[in-house]
């Protein structure tokens, strides 16, 4: 009788787990979990009362419950890939690309790098939106608070757009990611901040209507909107609900920080659990006590939504503000650090390159700025290239739903599933495999119709929109 993969895996469980590169890891269940909570909750929260408004109270929920638990079994499925090809005493991978080169080849690393690095890029572009709607909130709140809530108080954000590069300007000079910890941390905390801040708010407003409000099919068919723009918000909106959820391109990073015993893979598991669990009561409850409150006008960026108290929804602003500039450099490092290196191996003896210049600092006569001309320029153009992108497609809810479609097949479902079977030697035409493979065409449908539901509304906006010119 041939021995099952779990089969397989339970009795390694009781063997050694010797430490075997060198390296000391400390990470527990809790710790991982604590990361798993920090690396989901984001700025995707803000979309999701919108998001079930356009689906309404059956498949608004549903959808948030659905993709949660989709992504905590893929997540199960890639805790298991962490070390290949045995998930005990396997080699282990350091990143998620490791695991696609160790599980499945050179060639699909190539598609994984091209989804994954879509990914950080775009969702460098939605941040600088949602940080210009915080800033312009702010404005138009303080202006309301203090002129009366019929007042004119429209503003742009192109000017919060140009304050807000100039800042990533600055940041993008940081050599790596070890440099901006407490950047890093700081943005971590602010997310729970303003998240929880507009869980209050919307339990505050709901309170004070008296009543539930929204529909059991979402938005209402009628003259200010047709059934196929229906249709279309309700594809984009799954994207911003999968965006939410994006938290398997960073697993493989939190388990290489675990000590072991336990296995890894299964403090992984536990973790997921904990982490995806606590973020989907905390998203269920956004999501529909925000559309409990706004029934289908919710707005897009439900911060955008309140007015008073405005010292409360300031702070949760400038909360939103703190968390995206951070944020912002911990997406785009990453970047940074792929392409300078393949252009220092590819010009080794450029004097652009490699040269590095000492700047010595006015305020502070034991440190010096150091840089090189490559990261001087090449950094700076393209923090300016993602701050053009975001004034010329200044939408919100269509750039997170289509983030949500680049990052919920290929990086949630497609390459875990692959990795999965591939590690454990599942068989074409095996009951596994038939399940899996109708999992990945299902996400798959998802994320075309997200797609589709976002770029038709971008180009939508588009037609009604003056270029390079924000607004609330």
């Amino acid at each position: 009788m041939t021995e099952s993969w779990s089969e397989r895996v339970e009795e390694k469980e009781s063997m050694g787990f010797a430490e075997d590169d060198g390296h000391t890891r400390t990470g527990t269940v809790w710790t991982a979990t604590a990361h798993a909570i920090t690396a989901i909750i984001g700025s995707g929260v803000l979309a999701l009362p919108w998001s079930v408004a356009q689906m309404g109270w059956i498949l608004g929920p549903f959808t948030l419950l659905a993709c949660a638990i989709v992504t905590y079994y893929t997540a199960n499925l890639l805790s298991d890939c962490y070390r290949t090809p045995d998930p005990i005493h396997g080699k282990r991978n350091h990143t998620y690309m490791d695991v696609v080169s160790s599980c499945l080849g050179p060639r699909n690393v190539c598609l994984c790098a091209i989804a994954q690095y879509a990914l950080l890029w775009g969702t460098m572009v939605g941040y600088v939106i949602t940080a210009a709607t915080s800033m312009m909130a702010i404005d138009r709140s303080n202006c309301f608070h203090y002129k009366g809530h019929n007042a004119h108080c429209n503003t742009s954000g192109n000017l919060y757009l140009i304050l807000f590069g100039i800042v990533e300007l600055v940041l993008s000079q940081f050599p790596n990611l070890e440099k901006i910890t407490v950047i890093s941390l700081i943005a971590a905390a602010m997310s729970f901040a303003y998240s929880f801040i507009s869980l209050f708010l919307c339990i505050f407003k709901l309170a004070s209507n008296h009543t539930f409000q929204g529909t059991i099919l979402g938005a209402k068919i009628g003259a200010t909107l047709s059934l196929s723009t229906k249709l279309w918000y309700a594809f984009q909106a799954l994207g911003n609900i999968a965006f939410a959820y994006t938290y398997s391109m960073l697993l493989i990073e939190i388990q290489d920080t675990i000590k072991a015993p336990p296995p890894e893979n299964k403090t992984m598991k536990r973790a997921s659990l904990h982490g995806i669990g606590v973020t989907t009561i905390f998203y269920v409850s956004v999501g529909c006590i925000g559309y409990a409150a706004f029934g289908n006008k919710a707005p897009g960026n439900i911060l955008t939504g309140f007015y008073e108290p405005f010292w409360l929804v300031d702070i949760a602003n400038v909360a939103v503000i703190i968390h995206l500039i951070g944020a912002f450099q911990v997406y785009g490092q990453p970047i940074y650090a792929k392409y300078e290196n393949y252009l220092l191996k590819k010009w080794p003896e450029s004097v652009f390159f490699h040269k590095v210049y000492i700047l010595p600092l006015p305020f502070c006569k034991t440190r010096a700025f150091r840089f090189t001309l490559c990261k001087l320029i090449l950094r700076s153009a393209f923090v300016v290239l993602t701050i053009s992108t975001a004034m010329m497609l200044p939408f919100f809810n269509a750039v997170v739903g289509l983030l949500g479609a680049i990052a919920f097949w290929p990086l949630t479902v497609h390459f875990p599933v692959s990795m999965y079977m591939a590690q454990a030697k599942i068989r074409r035409g095996q009951w596994q495999w038939v399940m899996l493979s109708f999992l990945s065409a299902i996400a798959l449908l998802v994320s075309v119709l997200a797609a589709a539901g976002s770029v038709v509304d971008i180009i939508h906006r588009l037609k009604h929109v003056t270029m390079f010119k924000t607004k609330l």
